[in-house]
């Protein structure tokens, strides 16, 4: 079904009533005003005294009339090709440029820089065209999603841009710095719900109340259509490619994205990358359709949709030719290896592609050519820091260990000089003499930064070499395995 048969009276949420006690679910009840219930009035029950007393309507559920499990839409090219032409003057071209891990990999490896889009983010694409495609009425009423930040900051700053008010509800666990965003682009931010399915809930619910057009972030079919004018971009861009690597959260990117790719160049595989904290699409695929998969926390937080979309699973599955699940500790590797190489500062969910590569999992393409999604920049100051920490322990160069030294003149300056004369980097030390037996000696703990895995082995060797008790708390992380 193509996105244009969508009409624009189904932005309307539709609610549906739980079943009570021993209704069978399958028995459709009459409707009245959108609500359906089992009877024309509330159910009553008899109290202890009694009386009768009537008992709480059923918690109303409200639905995403764009996304039906029994009916997915899947998007076709011509919806992709009608998506670019809408949106080519209100999106950045982003380049795709050949990376320097060409060298350093037996890979052609391409980047399709899509974190330098405004807002940081390949989200403006489907956020711009689904706004587009919205009635006269609809676009003055305005329109409410849910989202982590990336798809809230495209739709606040596209809304803005386009006249049309704009509502976006945040977890709490949402970014303080993607919350202050979506401010800054005129949007109402509620920041509600423990996380992205209660945030959903509440937001759906919101839509309703006031009027407002629910935009799914990742399986609203023009919100694919939209993300698929990056697939028609890398075409013209690169020649012959043999794969093409995209981050997979809620689907939308690589359902999109796969679609205008297969239908320009048949032959270039598409694979899909998941953190191993949120594998929703592998737990998708193995069930045989979308199902909830509990999340924990991730670098890519762009890529923790408990749930794929039924659209975006039904358009990706017959185009996907593999999809990979990388640990954290590559994701991590990767961020850094990112900035250092090609100073480009990403979010994990950007740099899944590259933790495949550099985790093995993409070994076929050896000598090939390969294009990755950066799909995203905007990773929080803090979790940077983090990130770069924990990619440098992961390769080995940040390395932890205790060493028992003489507690005399020069003992720990001994230390000291001797791992200064290795060029090691101490970036922390602490002392300890409370517990150790041994009141002439003390133990040192010490943080240190190597060159890399080969130099970290070597300090390693020299320390074992010059003190009795010397204890390394952890082996790289990633190259190790």
């Amino acid at each position: 079904m193509q996105v244009s048969s969508v009409t624009s009276q189904m932005a309307s949420v539709k609610l549906t009533a739980r079943p009570t006690a021993g209704q069978d679910k399958s028995d459709p009840s009459p409707v009245s005003n959108g609500v359906s219930s089992s009877s024309s009035s509330p159910p009553v029950t008899t109290t202890t005294n009694g009386t009768a007393a009537q008992t709480p309507e059923p918690e109303a559920e409200i639905f995403d009339p764009f996304c039906n499990a029994d009916n997915p839409q899947i998007i076709t090219f011509q919806d992709v090709t009608s998506a670019a032409f809408k949106i080519r003057k209100g999106v950045e071209l982003s380049p795709c440029v050949k990376s320097h891990f060409s060298d350093l990999i037996d890979m052609d490896i391409y980047l399709k820089k899509e974190f330098l889009q405004f807002t940081g983010s390949f989200k403006e694409r489907g956020a711009r065209y689904a706004l587009l495609m919205l009635s006269e009425e609809q676009k003055k009423t305005g329109v409410i999603s849910a989202s982590l930040g990336n798809h809230a900051q495209g739709l606040s700053y596209h809304g803005w841009k386009l006249g049309i008010p704009v509502t976006v509800v945040m977890p709490l666990k949402a970014s303080l710095m993607k919350i202050q965003k979506c401010r800054n682009y005129h949007a109402t931010v509620v920041v509600q719900g423990a996380d992205m399915g209660e945030a959903k809930r509440i937001a759906l619910k919101m839509g309703h109340d006031r009027g407002l057009t629910y935009i799914n972030g990742y399986d609203h079919p023009h919100i694919m259509a939209g993300q698929g004018t990056i697939g028609l971009e890398i075409v013209e861009q690169v020649g012959d490619i043999d794969a093409v690597v995209v981050p997979v959260g809620g689907g939308g990117l690589i359902a999109g994205v796969a679609t205008a790719i297969k239908n320009l160049s048949p032959n270039t595989k598409i694979i899909g990358v998941e953190s191993e904290k949120c594998p929703s699409f592998t737990r998708a695929l193995e069930n045989g359709g979308p199902i909830f998969v509990a999340n924990k926390e991730t670098l890519a937080d762009g890529l923790a949709v408990p749930q794929v979309g039924y659209n975006a699973y039904a358009t990706t599955v017959p185009l996907l030719d593999k999809m990979v699940v990388v640990k954290e500790e590559w994701i991590a590797l990767a961020i850094l290896r990112l900035v250092e190489l090609e100073k480009c500062v990403v979010e994990g969910a950007g740099a899944a592609g590259l933790a495949a590569i550099m985790a093995g999992h993409l070994d076929e393409f050896i000598g090939k050519r390969v294009v990755l999604l950066i799909c995203g920049g905007n990773i929080d100051t803090t979790m940077f820091g983090k990130c770069l920490e924990r990619g440098m322990a992961a390769e080995g160069r940040l390395q932890r260990f205790t060493v028992t030294v003489s507690d005399g003149p020069g003992g720990v300056a001994k230390l000291c000089n001797l791992l200064a004369n290795l060029g090691v980097s101490i970036k922390d030390i602490m002392h300890e003499r409370a517990f150790i037996r041994d009141i002439h000696h003390v133990e040192v703990k010490v943080i240190c930064e190597t060159r890399d895995w080969e130099h970290s082995k070597e300090m390693r060797k020299t320390l074992q070499e010059t003190y009795s008790k010397v204890h390394f708390y952890d082996m790289p992380m990633a190259i190790t395995e």
